[in-house]
Parts: structure tokens; C-alpha cells; sequence
């Protein structure tokens, strides 16, 4: 049994050197097939990101970017979402759709504890919806980030209301900015365009009026109509 080291006195400074053997690899020296990547979301958000940030503002949520959450992209605390900086638009859209349905969904003040696979599962999934609905191509990425906290079928069937309730709330939200914004562009004399298209090809000519009838021609057409 080793005997305890007395305690050192303010005076006396230890320092502690040593060294050992350890074996490091490059990449280039190991074999076998790549290790998989996750697969990301692509396309083009267009003004939705835009819209998504506005969203997020009138709900009171303060959204920063951090560097030092990495490797997370995102992050949300309840009031606060913040992103990692340097995120293709499309993952950035989809990222911070996934903060987002944790604000609305897990950081209100009622909200249920549930574990963070339900938690994960369902704020992915609408994600997912979402991102979609605007036209991105999501690939498997959700898949793969929903089976990485071990969700599954079942776990999203239990979800799948709250899913869609928050899904389309968001959605709704972003098509109906798009709508008030083409409302309040509008001019009166859009408004008169599109009650009254502008006709395609030539005006027709009014047809010539008939000729006139005789007393008796017209008092027989009157009784043949009836």
C-alpha cells in the first residue's frame, strides 16, 4: 500500500513530467468503406428564411449565432435559439424550424416534461414537414437525425397530432405574411385589372341589331317564347 504524500508547502512547487507510447492513424493508412455522413437538407428556402426569422422575432425568441455550440447547429433554450454560423440556407431554414418547434412545443410554460427521444422526434418531424412544404429536398436527413436519438415508427405515430398542429402553424404563418404582403402591395388599379382581365385577341365586333319586326311577327314571337 502506498503511503499518502504529505501536502506541500506554500514555498515547494511541483511539477509533474512523463511521457508514453501512443499510436495515431491517418485516414489515408486505414482501409475498409467510408464512414457514413449524414445527409443534409438542399434547395433554395427563397424568402422563406426571411419569413422564418420574422416569425420567430414576434414570438419574443432572440436569435443569436454561436460558434461555440458546435458541433450542435442549433440550440434552444426556452426564449433564446441560436445557430451555428456558416449553415447552407436550406440547413439553416431547417434547423431553425426544428428550434422553433421546440420553443412552441417543449419550452412553454405548460408544457409536459417528455423524454428527449419524444422531444427530438417530434421537433425534427416538423422540420421535416415544414421544409418540405416550402419545396426543399430533405434527403434522409431527418430519418437519420430521428434515428439517431433511437425514434421510430411508433414514436411518431404517438406524435403525430402535435406534429401537425405545429407543422401547420408555421406554415400558415409563412404563407399568410406572403398573402398580406401581396394584399397591402396592391393598388386600385390592380384590384380593377383582376376584376376585369384584359381580353386576349382581337375585340369582337357587336353583331349587327336585328331588323324590324312587324306588329304581327312580334306579338307571335312573344306567344311561341311562352
Amino acid at each position: 500500500m502506498r503511503a499518502a504524500k504529505a501536502p506541500a508547502k506554500p514555498e515547494e512547487a511541483y511539477r509533474l513530467t512523463g511521457f508514453r507510447t501512443a499510436y495515431v492513424f491517418d485516414v489515408s493508412q486505414t482501409d475498409g468503406k467510408p464512414l457514413p455522413q449524414f445527409a443534409q437538407t438542399t434547395g433554395d428556402p427563397r424568402e422563406y428564411g426571411e419569413k422564418l426569422k420574422a416569425i420567430v422575432a414576434r414570438r419574443g425568441i432572440d436569435l443569436q449565432y454561436d460558434p461555440r455550440i458546435a458541433p450542435a447547429q442549433g440550440v434552444s433554450m426556452g426564449g433564446t435559439i441560436r445557430l451555428l454560423p456558416g449553415l447552407s440556407p436550406a440547413e439553416e431554414f431547417s434547423v431553425l424550424t426544428h428550434e422553433l418547434a421546440h420553443e412552441m412545443l417543449h419550452h412553454r410554460p405548460d408544457a409536459d416534461a417528455q423524454p428527449r427521444i419524444v422531444t427530438e422526434t417530434q421537433a425534427e418531424a416538423v422540420a421535416f414537414v415544414v421544409s418540405r412544404g416550402i419545396g426543399l429536398e430533405t434527403n434522409n436527413a431527418h430519418s437519420d437525425y430521428i434515428a439517431l436519438y433511437q425514434g421510430n415508427k411508433e414514436t411518431l405515430a404517438e406524435s403525430l397530432s402535435v406534429i401537425q398542429a405545429a407543422s401547420a402553424k408555421i406554415l400558415n404563418d409563412l404563407t399568410d405574411e406572403r398573402r398580406t404582403r401581396e394584399v397591402s402591395e396592391r393598388t386600385p388599379a390592380d384590384a380593377a385589372t383582376e376584376a376585369r382581365p384584359t381580353p386576349q385577341g382581337p375585340v369582337p365586333k357587336e353583331p349587327d341589331p336585328p331588323p324590324a319586326l312587324e306588329a304581327r311577327d312580334c306579338s307571335d314571337s312573344v306567344s311561341l317564347d311562352r
